[in-house]
């Protein structure tokens, strides 16, 4: 490699052999897939680079402001993994002389966020119900007249599979553009065997036909759809007889949620389905305590799941309870500040009580209309008083042990897969800093640009 110099990098490191490895302006690359040989690079002028290199398991404790920060790094990567990490003078002389170089200007190297609770594909929007917020109407009686989740299953169930699909690329693209390399996206707009089904298939075309990493979730249980509000029981034997065998048989979802709250399932309905989830071999995940504590952290607990999200409303006995289990609370501060809410979940409680919290940002076409992590992380900052360093580790490595995934992603180690973006700031806490600014992170999903 041959020295030339270049406004944001280091002194003394230039390359003959630099690219950018870009995509059309605009364009979002075509998928990486697993196997698929492309040329080895190195990625050289990290002013700071955050391996978040650590053991494979939730973050607690002191572990959440480690991140494995190095300075004036690079990090070789061969066939789509990271094949080695450390200081650029160390790491040069095991390199090969004509290996192709990105450089990364000096600026911060992450590994891709995880957003580990999305809710990726739907029909229509909820610009109506956003207007009647304005003017003071709660989620809740919104709900009661026909809005809220009953107005985007109607369009969910009336778009076919291509409609749906168009529209989670889209989805798909802006949460590639923030950052964001896997996500967890659940089903739960057609509340109906024939819907349910087909948002889980749009998820399984769309892992195929972009880059975006997709952990697929079943929630058939978000609500009682309206054709049984009379009859609560036939529908909860639609999801434990039909809906949860046919998933688990044909690999169409990893986890299954539940929506456990006020105006959604009870607890006892919520055991229900999340037992037999249990039995057809799914991971167990839930929404609980978003608007009153009810026994759904300890439920959570009880059960084994995966994680509770929300948990606004939880309270010491709760986070006990999924210390003990090895729950992890996933926290989703923007549906509390997208409701006009104030009631966030208590980040600091949970951090002291010793629990491995996940930050998300539970996009949806109603409460939680962002697909953007950064504004994830300020929220965390202002509103759950996470410091940066936690709320990185909260939605990187964190975020992929909930989802099983952190031997895989959510850290940059060798062996692992080269998810990583160079985002524009120089340090890191940028992210958090500059509320909403304007982000043109280069974004790689196994080892190739697609942003």
């Amino acid at each position: 490699m041959k020295a030339t110099s270049d406004s944001g990098a280091s002194p003394g490191l230039e390359f003959e052999n630099q690219t950018h490895m870009s995509t059309e302006a605009g364009r979002v690359a075509p998928t990486h897939r697993e196997g698929e040989q492309h040329r080895p690079f190195v990625v050289v002028n990290c002013g700071q680079l955050l391996t978040l290199a650590g053991p494979a398991r939730p973050r607690s404790g002191a572990e959440l402001t480690e991140l494995g920060l190095l300075r004036d790094a690079a990090m070789y990567v061969e066939n789509g993994r990271v094949s080695a990490i450390g200081p650029y003078r160390e790491l040069s002389p095991q390199l090969p002389r004509d290996v192709d170089a990105v450089d990364a200007g000096g600026r911060a190297v992450l590994p891709g966020f995880v957003d580990a609770h999305t809710h990726l594909v739907f029909g229509g929007n909820r610009i109506g119900d956003f207007e009647q917020r304005i003017a003071g109407r709660t989620y809740q009686e919104i709900a009661a007249a026909g809005g809220g989740i009953a107005s985007t299953l109607a369009a969910t169930r009336k778009a076919g599979s291509e409609e749906l699909l168009r529209a989670a690329k889209r989805h798909a693209q802006w949460f590639l553009a923030g950052g964001v390399t896997t996500i967890e996206a659940k089903s739960g707009y057609g509340l109906n065997e024939e819907s349910e089904l087909k948002i889980l298939g749009v998820l399984k075309s769309l892992q195929e036909q972009t880059p975006l990493r997709i952990v697929p979730t079943l929630l058939a249980a978000h609500m009682i759809p309206p054709e049984f509000r009379h009859d609560r029981e036939a529908y909860l034997r639609i999801i434990i007889d039909r809906l949860i065998p046919q998933v688990a048989e044909r690999s169409l979802a990893r986890y299954c949620d539940v929506f456990c709250d006020d105006h959604a399932f009870t607890v006892d309905e919520a055991r229900r389905v999340l037992q037999a989830a249990k039995q057809n071999g799914l991971g167990l995940r839930m929404h609980v305590e978003q608007f009153r504590a009810d026994g759904g952290a300890r439920l959570a607990a009880e059960l084994g799941a995966t994680t509770a999200d929300h948990l606004e409303c939880a309270n010491a006995e709760g986070f006990e309870a999924l210390r003990k289990a090895g729950v992890q609370p996933v926290l989703l501060p923007a549906s509390v500040f997208a409701l006009s809410r104030n009631a966030y979940p208590n980040a600091r409680a949970m951090i002291a009580a010793g629990l491995a919290p996940v930050i998300a940002s539970d996009f949806n076409p109603g409460s939680s209309p962002t697909p953007s992590m950064p504004f994830i992380i300020t929220l965390a900052a202002l509103y759950l008083r996470m410091l940066p360093s936690e709320a990185i580790v909260a939605s990187t490595i964190n975020a992929a042990a909930s989802l099983e995934m952190a031997h895989e992603v959510g850290s940059l180690e060798p062996g692992k897969r080269a998810d990583f973006v160079i985002h524009e700031c120089e340090d890191y806490r940028e992210l958090a800093y500059f509320i909403a600014a304007p982000t043109r992170p280069r974004v790689f999903v196994g080892g190739v640009e697609v942003m």
